[in-house]
């Protein structure tokens, strides 16, 4: 077999970057979907959609055959540390999925869609901006990567008019600085796909408790 050169792999890295993040890019319908439904009726839809997700994270991790169905698949898309962590890991679908429910069940509904919009869209462009620009690195991430997230977030964030202006930017500011560094609780760490809408989720809300507490029970309700 003929060695790889550096430049030949990065192309194929970026190639695999592209696919597994076009996959990601198409969680963006969950929000998308969420703004025109109940929170009852997307409760409905994510719960089973996240516990087949979960369940093939399990068979895969116990039951040999469908673990070599899995890695056979999905190999070539998935990160280091979701093929040589530790053995029970949640992929990235069960934690997209995981994080799209958390947001629904705990948060009011515009947060939720602002936040989850960040991690289909804004995640996306940093991944594939930083493995084709990224020159000036910090850890395994890149500036050009995180000013991709941050602009995006921006965007997103003006996109969506029930979103006060001032706190969306602390939002989009929170998520970017969350994607931009790797979050473990002991040796165990958190993947991006629930670190990223959670945190910046939570902090939005807190913004609104302390600055606009009058409008918080209304984007409980919904739209």
């Amino acid at each position: 077999m003929m060695p790889v050169n550096k430049e030949e792999l990065d192309r194929l890295e970026l190639r695999y970057e592209v696919a597994r993040k076009a996959i990601h890019l198409s969680s963006l319908s969950i929000p998308v979907i969420y703004y025109f439904i109940t929170r009852e009726l997307a409760l409905l839809l994510l719960l089973p959609l996240f516990s087949g997700f979960f369940l093939v994270d399990l068979l895969k991790n116990f039951v040999p055959p469908v673990s070599k169905w899995y890695h056979k698949t999905f190999d070539s898309m998935l990160r280091t540390h979701e093929i040589k962590g530790e053995k029970n890991h949640l992929n990235g679908a069960t934690c997209i999925t995981l994080s799209a429910l958390l947001l629904v069940l705990f948060f009011p509904k515009i947060i939720a869609i602002a936040a989850f919009s960040m991690v289909a869209v804004s995640d996306t462009l940093a991944a594939i901006i930083g493995k084709a620009f990224g020159k000036h690195r910090f850890g395994q991430k890149s500036i050009e990567g995180s000013m991709a997230f941050f602009l995006s977030a921006l965007l997103i964030m003006k996109l969506i008019p029930e979103i006060n202006p001032g706190i969306g930017f602390a939002m989009a500011l929170v998520a970017t600085v969350t994607e931009s560094f790797v979050l473990r609780i002991g040796s165990f760490r958190i993947d991006d796909n629930l670190s990223i809408p959670l945190v910046s989720a939570t902090f939005g809300t807190l913004c609104y408790m302390l600055f606009l507490p009058g409008t918080l029970a209304f984007f409980f309700i919904g739209l």
